[in-house]
């Protein structure tokens, strides 16, 4: 998992519960799986151009 251990891991995941508390790291998953889905739906459906001139 890039490189990092499970050691790694647990001492990151315990840092960012010290830091963020435990009620606001919900929040801050949900936010990040909202902004990875829109991300991946604009990879599979870029927007289509339409430089058509009158």
């Amino acid at each position: 998992m890039f490189g990092l251990g499970w050691p790694e891991v647990v001492v990151i995941a315990i840092a960012g519960l010290l830091i963020f508390g435990p009620k606001k790291i919900p929040e801050m998953g949900a936010a990040l799986g909202k902004t990875l889905r829109g991300f991946r739906e604009e990879l599979n459906n870029p927007p289509k151009e339409e430089d058509e001139e009158l």
